[in-house]
């Protein structure tokens, strides 16, 4: 439940409440977000390991996270709907795609970044 009129500090700390419910909801309830983050286990890792540079690290990072954020934004749009209708509407499937193509999305950029970044520093 939302608090209103709460600022400054307190409002950092309800919204650090809010993300970590989140965050167990999405570990609870989505199977793909648990895949994902077991993914991220040997990946992590191996990021601080094959990065030649902070601007490798990051990207390497940041395609792992975009994964998951993306996940967690699918998921989102799919609980939504549901919450709004659990009737088979065109609009409903439409929503549930994009969200969907989203993610896939975001897994291709990860391969963009990972594969390149990759191969050149353990093949050379």
């Amino acid at each position: 439940m939302h608090k209103e009129g709460r600022r400054g500090v307190m409002h950092v700390a309800d919204a650090f409440v809010y993300s970590m419910q989140g965050l167990r909801a999405a570990w609870v309830h989505e199977t793909a977000f648990r895949l994902q983050c077991a993914m991220l286990v040997p990946l992590v890792p191996l990021a601080f390991l094959i990065a030649r540079s902070a601007v490798e690290l990051s990207l390497l990072l940041g395609a792992c996270g975009l994964v998951l954020m993306a996940e967690m934004f699918n998921s989102a749009i799919e609980r939504l709907v549901d919450r709004v209708s659990t009737d088979i509407h065109p609009l409903s499937g439409q929503a549930k795609d994009l969200g969907s193509a989203g993610v896939f999305i975001a897994m291709m950029l990860f391969l963009v970044v990972w594969l390149p970044i990759g191969w050149a520093n353990l093949a050379g």
